[in-house]
This record gives structure tokens, C-alpha cells and sequence, in this order.
């Protein structure tokens, strides 16, 4: 296998085959827990967060709601010892997003080929392993949590079905598998009913952070407790998953120099697209059925509404999601001239909130393709008026599959040969 920071592998397709063959038996999943549990309706999944946080349903109170959670600061622990220790079924949730029962719900879910909008999916994501969250840090005393839960990262989302009927029950089920200091890694799964019986479409795993009531500082959650050899070994899962992602950060080429053999390797790269009439650096050919890197663009922008606040009145992670896998989608579509299918979700990482009224600008990039295979980096930035300074929000990397086979997308400079988008190894 190729160095994790290139995304230029050779062995990608086999991998994306697995992801599309096995991605819900291949990897962990959560033993069962749903014994006396009743599930949630999924229009009742926000109107719970916004009771558990006491969050307005009116903009114009917004201010006044934010002012009134300053007080529950004296609610927080200041230890992780002093919080009850949790089991993996405590914070154990099912949502019905009921699809075929109730078509009046379907009109936001459906798209143009009659089909779920996976978009919406992401949305729906978001929401309940933020309420699985508060779920595992619920205190019976407190009618209302101190804690600010946002989501930190998307860490995968493996699909296994490559249609989700618009006409058929779905049901999420979810805990949360993995516990730190002050984050929480949340497995979430998503099926749906055929015949009688639920089958499996994708599975999820997020990483939730808590902050004190202002959103300004970490605050403790209450640990994990594993309880079986099963449940110790996805929480085992879990923190290897924290290492994986400590080591990644760690070998970013904005950290390190590239190795001897990513080094070659864009080598390899350049001799293959240089015009060898010429013998000059400035001179390029493109190598036959292939796309430069700098042509395989789309581009967005999205006024930031009231409309899309999540419950501490920044905008909505779900939402972000929605219109950066929109954009991935479409540019996807726009390079392989067909119907593209999302096989899998990687490293979505949120650095910084969207405020209501930004100016959201989205950028996707085609960054490597194979067969039929297209990977697109989805990078947005809120852009300030005032300053006319941007600053990066969110880097998006998604995983599509094309109904026929897709042009080689080919870099032209050095930061084209690296972009940020890795799989594991």
C-alpha cells in the first residue's frame, strides 16, 4: 500500500469494493441493546435537543436563551471522577424515519432519480448522535444539560446499498462506543425495511466533542463502561481509532516533508504528463483519456440563514453536510457524465462553527479517479465582507461510484499531487 498521505493508490478500487461489499459486516457493530427501547419519531429528534438545552424556536429570542444557559456553568463537573460512569445501552437510541408509512414526510427525503436524498441522511446523522450524546450525559436532577455537544468529525460512513427506496421505513439505531475526557465517539446504523425485515444500508461513526454551556471551553463527560468481551472490544476499536487519527494528523505534509517514496512517486506523475519534444518544465502534455486536476472544479455559495441554526444559534452541522455532499455530487456527476452513487464518507472535520449570516463558499474538487471510481474534496470557507478575509470551516471527502468508467484526473502542480484526501491503510 501507498503512503497514507497520497491519495494516488493503486490498490483503491479493491478497497472501495470492500467498502461496498462488507462495509456493515466488516466492521464493528453495536450488540444488540434494543430491549424495551421505543423508538423516535424523527421529527421529534431536534424538538428533543432543543428541550434538553432549552434552546428558542424564535430566532428573535435567540440572544436572550444563550443568556439564560451562562447559568448552568455552576452545573458542570470539575472532575470526570465525580460523573457516574455510563454502560453502551444507557445511551442505546432508535429513530423511525417513516418513509413507507407515512408518505406525507417522503417530499423532503425524495430526488429527482426517486430516490432518498442522501443528504437529508447526513442531516439525520448529525441530530441523533448529538442526541445519543446527550443521552449517555443525561443527569436525572438537571431538567436541562450544562453541556454544549457539537460534532467534531466524521471519521466514516461506509454504504452498502447503492439505492435507498423513498417508499420504505428507515430506522437508525445508535450508542455511543467510546468515551475520553471530553469527547465521545458515537456508531451509528441506518437500515431499511424490505419485506418484513430491516436490511442494512450504511454505517456511521462520528466523534462528539462537549463544551461548557457558552461553547467556549472542554468540559468532562461521563465515562464508558464496557460490559461484555464484544462491547470491550468496540471500545477498543475506539481509541485505536483516536491513536489513527493522532498519527494522521501528525504525518500532514503540512507537518512533514514528503517521503522518499511520495517523492517518487510525483515524480513518476510528472515524467508521465511532460512533453519529452521539448525537454522543458513549463512544457505539459496530457496523457490520453485523462483531465487535468485544475479543470475537474465546482464551485458554491451559500447565504447562511437563520433558517439552518442548530440549537446554539450557529448554523447547522447536518446542513453543512447536506449542501457540501450536494456540491460533491454534482461535481462528480459534472467529470463522469453519468449518475454517480455516494460509496462512503471520510474524515469530514469541522475546525471551526458557521455563524448565522456568513457567506458559506464551497469548493469541490475531483482529487483522484480510478475505473469508475471518483474521490471529490469538498472545502468551505466562510468569506467576512467587512475584512474580505476567508477562513476555512470544514474539509468534506467523499467516495462516489460512476455507472460508467471516468477519465484519469491528473495533477499539474505539487499541491495537485497532494490532495488531502487519505484513505486508510
Amino acid at each position: 500500500m501507498l503512503p497514507t498521505r497520497l491519495c494516488i493508490m493503486r490498490k483503491l478500487p479493491s478497497v472501495l469494493a470492500r467498502t461496498l461489499t462488507s462495509g456493515i459486516s466488516g466492521s464493528l457493530g453495536l450488540p444488540d441493546m434494543s430491549e424495551g427501547q421505543s423508538p423516535i419519531h424523527v421529527n421529534n429528534v431536534r424538538r428533543k435537543l432543543r428541550d434538553i438545552v432549552g434552546a428558542s424556536t424564535n430566532w428573535r429570542d435567540h440572544v436572550q436563551a444563550m443568556q439564560e444557559r451562562k447559568a448552568l456553568h455552576t452545573l458542570l463537573a470539575k472532575r470526570q471522577e465525580d460523573l457516574p460512569p455510563r454502560r453502551m445501552k444507557d445511551s442505546y437510541l432508535e429513530v423511525i424515519l417513516p418513509l413507507g408509512s407515512q408518505p406525507e414526510i417522503r417530499e423532503k427525503y425524495l430526488n429527482v432519480h426517486n430516490s432518498v436524498r442522501f443528504g437529508r441522511i447526513l442531516e439525520d446523522l448529525d441530530s441523533l448522535g448529538v442526541l445519543i450524546c446527550y443521552t449517555h450525559t443525561k443527569q436525572e436532577m438537571q431538567p436541562r444539560s450544562p453541556l454544549s455537544i457539537v460534532t467534531a468529525l466524521v471519521d466514516k460512513i461506509n454504504l452498502c446499498q447503492k439505492i435507498i427506496h423513498p417508499d420504505c421505513d428507515i430506522k437508525f439505531t445508535g450508542s455511543v462506543s467510546w468515551v475520553g475526557k471530553t469527547s465521545m465517539e458515537v456508531k451509528m446504523h441506518m437500515l431499511q425495511l424490505h419485506d418484513g425485515d430491516y436490511s442494512p444500508v450504511l454505517d456511521a461513526t462520528f466523534v462528539m466533542v462537549a463544551r461548557d454551556p457558552e461553547n467556549t471551553r472542554p468540559a468532562f463527560v461521563n465515562p464508558l463502561i464496557p460490559e461484555s468481551p464484544e462491547e470491550e472490544e468496540i471500545f477498543k476499536q475506539g481509541e485505536l481509532n483516536k491513536m489513527r487519527r493522532i498519527d494522521f494528523s501528525t504525518a500532514s505534509l503540512l507537518k512533514m516533508a514528503p517521503t522518499a517514496e511520495e517523492r517518487n512517486i510525483v515524480h513518476d506523475i510528472f515524467l508521465n504528463t511532460l512533453d519529452t519534444r521539448t525537454v522543458s518544465f513549463q512544457s505539459r502534455k496530457l496523457p490520453p483519456n485523462s483531465v487535468w486536476m485544475e479543470d475537474a472544479k465546482l464551485k458554491a455559495l451559500q447565504i447562511c440563514h437563520p433558517e439552518e441554526r442548530n440549537i446554539f444559534n450557529r448554523i447547522f452541522g447536518g446542513f453543512l453536510m447536506r449542501k457540501a455532499f450536494e456540491l460533491g455530487w454534482a461535481t462528480a456527476c459534472s467529470y463522469g457524465g453519468s449518475r454517480p452513487f455516494i460509496v462512503s464518507v471520510d474524515d469530514i472535520m469541522f475546525q471551526k462553527p458557521v455563524e448565522v449570516g456568513s457567506l458559506l463558499l464551497l469548493s469541490g474538487q475531483v482529487c483522484y479517479t480510478e475505473n469508475n471510481y471518483i474521490q471529490v474534496r469538498v472545502h468551505s470557507e466562510v468569506y467576512n465582507a467587512n475584512t474580505r478575509e476567508h477562513h476555512t470551516t470544514n474539509i468534506f471527502h467523499f467516495t462516489f461510484i460512476s455507472e460508467n468508467e471516468v477519465p484519469q484526473v491528473v495533477p499539474k502542480t505539487y499541491g495537485g499531487k497532494y490532495p488531502i484526501n487519505m484513505l486508510s491503510s
